[in-house]
Formats: structure tokens, C-alpha cells, sequence
């Protein structure tokens, strides 16, 4: 089969921004199978208003089950969800997030299907021998290139690496119902960063810290930088940041963090791990502040300030209010 089905997540009752993520990489794919694109939306009562929005990306039909057992990631129902649209072979391809729902449900979609599974893909092709997957190893020192021998093929998306394109279609909106399926895992609650701070995996601009800052208090100057680059700017950090408790871990980019895409990625007082490359280096512009000329962040680095960040960044957030207020 061609049709591809992309499985959306939803949070506090509304569809996350990753889920236009998935399904517009679901339209370019079935566009080349010769196929149509669904969508799948599990969530509360209310869930199905911002359904007809992924028409717009290209989905022609969005499943939408409402309960109220859905306001929180229900793993059973939602795999059951998936079987069923799949029935005896529905689709070429099942795509999801790879976000922390997205990595606990794909594998036991898999299981369910009795098929394979490609997690945390940067690339999705139609080739003469199939679907191919590529995907990331070791940091993203290696890249892995994956073949499906069998439908459906099923495959986790990195965030920020597939952009959804305006592709108008009707978006059809089916309602579903979803069988009771016994509950061996209840998810309680999830606990939120401080209401109204962008989440550093979906801003445009983000100002990272590393241990190059000294102190936690010093995470002022990075607060400052952000306010003078205005809105769309957030917070990030290295591993060795948030494991000293310096920031919380929503914050921290990198292999065990999230990763991120920004247009521009500034890395300030971070030497270039392996580990943080991994979570930002397909930002659009990377600039490095760092006061040893031969750390590895320069490497990957657009723009490179060798200096000391504690005389860098104040001048740096002063330069940008100015160049802003003269626009």
C-alpha cells in the first residue's frame, strides 16, 4: 500500500508543533509512493478543533478519537489505535515523533504490527528498492542507511529536521472510536517547564551555556542576551550544566537531551562534546564564544568569538538592542 499514516501528539488538549512536523514529512512521502496522507489524534474532548489545521500540510484524512481518557499519553489505546487504522496492511508507512512519547509508543506499535522499526530518522527516501531511513550513530559520528523489506515500515522523525510545506488538501475528518484496551501503565501527570518560556527544542534562536559560565548565577548574562533577541529566543545548556544543577533538564541539548534547529544557535562557554554537537549542529548559523581558540565547537561553528564571554556577552546584547531599536 501507498497511503502513509502519521501519529500526532497532542498535549494539554491542543496538537504539538512536532506533529506538523510528522505530518508534512507523511505528505512529501505519500506524494512519492502515489499515496494519501492520514493523520492520527488521540486526546481529549475539544482535541478535534485544531484537526482540519493539518489539511493544510497536506493531510487528506485525520482520524480524531476524543475522550476523556485521552487527556493524558494513554500507550495501550494508542496502540491499538494504530493496529486498527493498520487493519491488514493498510500502509506503506507509519511515521511518529521521535519526542519521549514518540519513543515509548513506536517500538510497541512495532511489536503489535510484527514489523521493523527505524528510530530517530534525519532522511526519508523512496528508492527503486524501497523505502531507505537514514538515521544518526554514535553522536552522529556515523549515518546509518536503513531498508524496508516489508509494510509498513515504521519510523521515528528527530524533531527539527523535517519542515512541513504549505500543501493544501481536503482534510477529510473521520471520527474514531477506539475499543477499551486494560490499562497496565498510567501516565499521572506531566510536570511543565515555568509557563510561558519557550521550549528551547521549538525556538528560532537559542543561547546555550556550558561550564565556561562558572556559576549559576552568572546565567544572568545569558538571560540578558536572550531578552535582546526578542521573541523566539530561549534557553539552553550543556550535560555537564544540568547535571551540576545549574538548569533543569528541559533545557539541556545534546545526544541525552533534545535536539534542536534553530536559525542561530549560540554556544557560549561550551567546548563541543561529541555529545552537545549531536542535539544542534544542523542549526542554520552557529556561533561560538569561547575563550580557548582550540576548542572543538569552533569546528562546527559559523562565527567564532575567541574571548572572554564575561566581556562578550554584555557588549554583544548591548550591539543587538541597538541594531534592533534602529530597525
Amino acid at each position: 500500500m501507498a497511503d502513509v499514516l502519521a501519529v500526532c501528539e497532542v498535549r494539554d488538549g491542543a496538537v504539538r508543533g512536532v506533529s506538523r512536523e510528522v505530518v508534512g514529512a507523511a505528505a512529501r512521502l505519500a506524494g512519492e509512493l502515489g499515496g494519501s496522507t492520514h493523520a492520527l489524534l488521540l486526546g481529549p474532548p475539544g482535541v478535534g478543533s485544531g484537526a482540519a489545521d493539518l489539511g493544510e500540510i497536506g493531510a487528506d484524512r485525520i482520524y480524531v478519537a476524543e475522550d476523556d481518557d485521552f487527556g493524558l499519553y494513554h500507550p495501550e489505546a494508542s496502540v491499538r489505535a494504530v493496529a486498527e487504522l493498520n487493519g491488514s496492511g493498510a500502509y506503506g508507512a507509519i511515521l511518529f515523533p521521535a519526542t519521549a512519547q514518540g519513543k515509548d509508543l513506536a517500538p510497541r506499535c512495532a511489536a503489535r504490527l510484527d514489523c521493523g522499526l527505524a528510530t530517530d530518522a534525519t532522511e526519508v527516501e523512496v528508492e527503486k528498492e524501497g523505502l531507505v531511513v537514514t538515521r544518526p550513530l554514535y553522536a552522529g559520528k556515523a549515518l546509518a542507511r536503513m531498508k524496508f523489506a516489508a509494510a509498513p515500515a515504521l519510523v521515528s522523525l528527530r524533531p527539527n529536521v523535517f519542515s512541513p510545506d504549505p500543501r493544501p488538501a481536503a482534510g477529510e475528518i473521520v471520527a474514531l472510536e477506539v475499543a477499551s484496551e486494560p490499562r497496565r501503565i498510567r501516565v499521572r501527570e506531566i510536570e511543565a517547564g515555568e509557563r510561558g518560556k519557550l521550549d528551547v527544542a521549538e525556538a528560532s534562536v537559542v543561547v546555550s551555556g556550558g561550564r565556561g559560565l562558572q556559576d549559576a548565577d552568572h546565567w544572568a548574562l545569558l538571560e540578558d542576551l536572550v531578552d535582546a533577541l526578542g521573541e523566539g529566543a530561549a534557553l539552553g545548556a550543556s550535560r555537564a550544566v544540568v547535571d551540576a544543577g545549574w538548569r533543569p533538564h528541559g533545557e539541556q541539548v545534546g545526544q541525552t537531551g533534545k535536539t534542536v534547529a534553530p536559525n542561530l544557535y549560540f554556544a557560549v562557554g561550551i567546548s563541543g562534546a561529541i555529545q552537545h554537537l549531536a542535539g544542534m549542529r544542523t542549526a542554520n548559523v552557529i556561533v561560538a564564544i569561547n575563550k580557548d581558540p582550540e576548542a572543538p565547537i569552533f569546528g562546527v561553528a559559523d562565527y567564532g568569538i575567541v574571548g572572554d564571554l564575561f566581556e562578550v556577552l554584555p557588549r554583544l546584547a548591548e550591539e543587538i538592542r541597538a541594531v534592533r531599536a534602529a530597525q
